[in-house]
Order: C-alpha cells, then structure tokens, then sequence
C-alpha cells in the first residue's frame, strides 16, 4: 500500500510535521561521505533516490535528485539542483540513464522496497549504493534499554540485508561503517557518546522513529535517562563510549554492482 504524507511524499513519514528542524541536527558527516564516495566507485552521474535536502550529495561530481515531500525540497540549499518529484518505486528515468545511484537513509520509508530498489538497479549502469542500517543489529545499541520502542521500529522499518540484496539482484558487499564520536549527522547512534543529545526533543525529532511513539514513551525516556545520568548509573554501564573515537553498530554500506563487473569492495556477501 502507497502511504502518502500529508505534504505529498510517499512514504511513512509526514516530514511537514518533523521536519523542520531536520537541517539543525541532520548535517552530512564528511567522514561517512568519504565511505558513500568510495562505494560510489568514480561515478560521474549519480541518481540520488529520497535526496532530502542534500545530504551527502558531494560525493558525486553530478547528481540528479529526487525527493517526494515537498517539505524536504523546499530545505534544499539553492547552490543544489532543483529535486525531482517523484517516488524510488516510478523513477522517470530511462533504462541505464546514469553511471551510478545512491540512497541514504531513505530505504526504509520507501511504500515497496523491492519495487524501489529494482527501479535503482534499473535507471544504473553501475554500482547501486543503499546507506541504511542492518536490522538485525539496531537493538545491540544502549538506547533498547531506555526506548525499547524507538528501535523496534527501527528494526521493523529497516528491510533486512537479505530482502535488499535479492532486489538489486546484482553482485554486492556490505560494509560496515563506523560512526565517529563528534558526528554531525544526528541519527540515534550518532549519540553513541553523547547520551545527554537525546534529551532534547528536537534531535529526537530528526530521528524519524521517535514520530511512530507516543509521549508516554518519550516521557518514560527522557526521565529514566536523566535520572541515569543525574545518578552515574548510565556512565558506569556506558560511560566508556564517551571515550571511543568510533563505533560500530547498524550503520552499513550496501553496494550492489551490475552481474559481470568484477566487485573490488570488501565487506560481507
């Protein structure tokens, strides 16, 4: 079923609502774009699919957009080309029309998974580059023990690595991607070390599945993790995070090449 936001996109997600402080909390972390660029392999004209304002549109040299909420096209910076309207599932694109296509964080709002990614495989003479998060490993994060609803949403939203894989039907690799301690874009575990972020509501807004809880839960949260804090509980369960310069949790790289074209990243299978 097609779920449309009341700002016209196609998704799970009414960005008209949430999303007007996306741009604060949400900046591309120039470290997880060397990992899209790399994966990327020297593609020259990439489509981005659920381009959103932007974000990470640097790692390519030409980038054509698309992005169905209007609320999201109308944050794109004008140094940016104009995004297109339309949705992963009807890209309207000639077969083969660019070297290459990216989504970031977008996946996992899409109404037809396998029909969007198809579509990708399709409109790309080369690598196909999903950055998503795996999720068989969004619970394995401290946060499931303060919002255990947050990120069963998020492991139920997030298309399994095996469902992605058989839709591009290409040969691919999963990479891990480490988060760095100081990231500027702020999805839930780039607070990994920096617990006291998610007490504000406004990084929580920019996370998309804080939108699909109530407030009994957002209110059960923001007192257990303060009172944690307040208390040192959370610092001596987790305080050595604070310290880490990187951390690897379900934040991955999919990169799915055309049968044939000899496949030079590493990752898993």
């Amino acid at each position: 079923m097609d779920v449309r936001s009341l700002d016209g996109s196609a998704g799970d997600v009414d960005y008209a609502r949430i999303g007007s402080r996306y741009l604060s909390h949400r900046r591309p972390d120039p470290r997880i774009a060397r990992f899209v660029a790399d994966a990327l392999g020297g593609a020259r004209t990439v489509l981005n699919v659920g381009a959103g304002s932007g974000s990470y549109e640097s790692a390519a040299p030409a980038v054509t957009a698309v992005e169905p909420s209007e609320a999201m096209r109308a944050q794109r910076a004008a140094s940016l080309p104009r995004a297109v309207n339309a949705v992963a599932e009807s890209l309207p694109f000639g077969d083969g029309e660019f070297d290459g296509a990216m989504t970031l964080f977008s996946v996992h709002q899409w109404s037809d998974v396998e029909a969007g990614l198809r579509e990708m495989r399709r409109v790309a003479r080369g690598p196909v580059v999903v950055l998503t998060c795996d999720p068989g490993l969004v619970r394995d994060f401290w946060l499931y023990e303060y919002a255990p609803e947050v990120l069963d949403t998020e492991a139920r939203r997030y298309p399994s690595i095996e469902k992605m894989a058989a839709s591009l039907g290409a040969v691919g690799s999963v990479q891990s991607v480490p988060i760095p301690l100081d990231c500027t874009d702020g999805f839930n575990e780039a607070y990994y070390g920096r617990p006291e972020m998610l007490l504000d509501p406004a990084a929580r807004q920019a996370c998309s599945a804080w939108s699909f809880v109530d407030d009994r839960v957002r209110e059960r949260f923001t007192t257990r993790l303060r009172d944690d804090l307040d208390s040192g509980r959370w610092d001596a369960r987790f305080g050595h995070l604070r310290r880490r310069p990187f951390y690897e949790g379900s934040l991955v790289i999919v990169r799915a090449t055309p049968q044939g074209e000899e496949e030079h990243h590493h990752g898993r299978t």
